[in-house]
């Protein structure tokens, strides 16, 4: 395993009604590039390892959209887990598909991910895994065995490596979050997300949402929202008629708000408003129409924790509230790769206490994080002002 130092410290590691995808006119700054990647690679120390990512993703987004399509013509298709959230093939051919060509490139680089192939195998399920990931992989179909594909799932599984409380590098993998997004309809916002930590720092994140609202003029659909430290975060279509990433990069930046009684906030889905300490100042509403001093705009909700930073790094939101509780564990790919693109965006994320979201306090798997009271994600020009209101107020947890 190679061993890899920036040299530059992350600081802040670490839709229902119709989802509005115009961000606010504070936020529209656009910078256009023509590349591979929208930076000139020499300033980027892990160029490589994005350009692997962003193949990775376009290539498990498009199995994502493939699968989708026969989802409800097979009951096959759909499968629960023993913590009865929806699974389906694509969750488990993404990430078989995802460390299969991360290995090819880079094997001695271990993966975090959500699955394991204990549920495909139980289930009869693997002759339809491996169909799905034979017909997008850039390995030849020829070469790719049943086992092959169960390996590849299981090389992210918790007992795949064991990290033994050193520093280290890995990637981290959310093959799906919000399958019941992926389940709902073609509307519904789900992300796969794949980031690389490099010693507690993520260095890179790349986020492919199929189903965002397209808002560009080459005819794609979706949306390929990447972040290289140091470099920015950038979004471009994510598929065109051919099915391929294409377009122009655009350069992503925070909302602009400065006032927290003017920003828009985002909250998972099960949680509500007043049970968050922003309720004790501030009333929730959906819409904009005849807005009080103490009310604020609640973006409607999408699934999934991934699709909510997608909100705050594009300037859709400002703000994003995730509440701890003490019947939830916090997975650390729920939030990673969505961490480094709102601070690259400009934005920050730290717990409720102001503290930094360590990766390494989960220190033998690194898959569980534990921020105090729960993640703040902000623009940054709101933080210091959310911080204060959080810590004076007593949710009801």
């Amino acid at each position: 395993m190679h061993v890899l130092n920036t040299g530059v410290r992350f600081s802040a590691v670490k839709f229902s009604p119709v989802f509005n995808p115009s961000p606010s006119p504070l936020s529209r700054r656009y910078f256009i590039v023509r590349a591979n990647l929208p930076f000139p690679k020499h300033q980027a120390k892990y160029h490589k390892e994005l350009e692997v990512a962003i193949d990775a993703v376009d290539r498990a987004c498009r199995l994502c959209v493939d699968v989708k399509r026969s989802l409800f013509s097979s009951k096959e298709k759909i499968v629960e887990k023993n913590d009865q959230t929806p699974v389906t093939i694509a969750d488990f051919g993404v990430q078989a598909l995802i460390s299969l060509e991360l290995s090819k490139q880079f094997p001695s680089i271990p993966l975090v991910a959500e699955e394991d192939s204990h549920f495909v195998r139980a289930n009869n399920l693997v002759s339809s895994v491996v169909s799905e990931v034979k017909s997008k992989t850039s390995i030849g179909d020829n070469e790719l065995s049943d086992a092959d594909v169960l390996e590849a799932i299981d090389r992210g599984g918790k007992d795949a490596y064991a990290f033994c409380n050193k520093p280290a590098t890995y990637w981290v993998l959310d093959p799906i979050d919000g399958t019941k997004a992926f389940l709902k309809g073609d509307e519904g916002l789900y992300v796969v997300g794949l980031a690389l930590v490099v010693d507690n720092e993520i260095v890179l994140g790349v986020m492919g949402c199929p189903n965002w609202p397209g808002v560009l003029s080459d005819k794609s659909t979706g949306t390929l929202m990447i972040s290289h430290i140091g470099c920015g975060t950038w979004s471009k279509g994510l598929q065109n008629i051919s099915g391929k990433v294409s377009g122009d990069w655009t350069r992503c930046f925070v909302d602009a708000s400065v006032l927290v009684n003017k920003a828009r906030f985002c909250i998972q889905e099960s949680d509500n408003w007043e049970s968050l300490p922003l309720s004790g100042f501030f009333a929730a509403k959906t819409v904009s129409d005849d807005l009080q001093h103490n009310d604020i705009i609640l973006v409607p909700t999408c699934n999934g924790s991934l699709c909510k930073y997608m909100v705050v790094a594009s300037g859709r939101a400002a703000v994003f509230l995730f509440r701890a509780k003490t019947q939830r564990t916090i997975k650390a790919w729920d939030h990673a790769i969505g961490m480094i693109c709102v601070h690259e965006a400009g934005g920050k994320v730290t717990d409720w206490e102001g503290g930094e979201i360590n990766l390494e306090e989960d220190q033998s798997e690194r898959r569980v994080i534990f921020p105090g009271g729960g993640i703040l994600v902000s623009n940054g020009s709101l933080h210091n002002q959310l911080l204060e209101m959080t810590s004076s107020a007593s949710p009801a947890l």
